[in-house]
């Protein structure tokens, strides 16, 4: 397995935890759950990268979801469902670095690891309308001066 796609998983494994049991210190909640991880911290410095994002921009990533999600009440989403939508989302709309069908493809992957048949299906159906709004190639990164995680929405 890739080391990006480890910290993928870890990265939806924290937003997870985090989505069911917020803290009031992202900074601590991170340092408990890389306490417990099989690697250095270091390791993970891409997820670390992907959750900080998806936690600043999370009212953002869910009004995106919420839009796609056609007759689907937000509430009901499965947690790990919506960790997995979050990530790819903000990949899709705030990483340039990382071309949409990667993200689109490494969501669908975790949901066949971590939810049900369904849920894949889900996943996909919001995804494949969400990359129809993205501005830019789906199938290569974009080149940027700023980092990663300033980099402005891309639609």
């Amino acid at each position: 397995m890739s080391q990006r796609r480890e910290n993928r998983i870890a990265a939806v494994q924290f937003m997870y935890m985090w989505d069911i049991n917020p803290s009031s210190s992202l900074g601590d909640a991170l340092s408990s759950f890389w306490s417990i991880q099989k690697k250095p911290p270091l390791y993970y410095s891409f997820s670390e990268s992907l959750i900080n994002g998806i936690v600043d921009q999370q009212e953002k990533l869910d009004a995106i979801i919420k839009g796609y999600a056609l007759n689907w009440d937000f509430k009901r989403i499965a947690k790990i469902d919506l960790a997995i939508l979050r990530l790819a989302v903000y990949e899709m709309h705030f990483r340039p670095d990382i071309p949409p069908i990667v993200s689109i493809n490494e969501a669908i992957d975790l949901s066949k690891e971590f939810s049900i048949d369904e849920s894949k299906r889900f996943i996909n159906g919001i995804l494949d309308r969400c990359k129809l709004d993205i501005k830019r190639p789906l199938r290569d990164s974009v080149p940027s001066s700023k980092s990663a995680s300033q980099s402005p929405a891309l639609n």
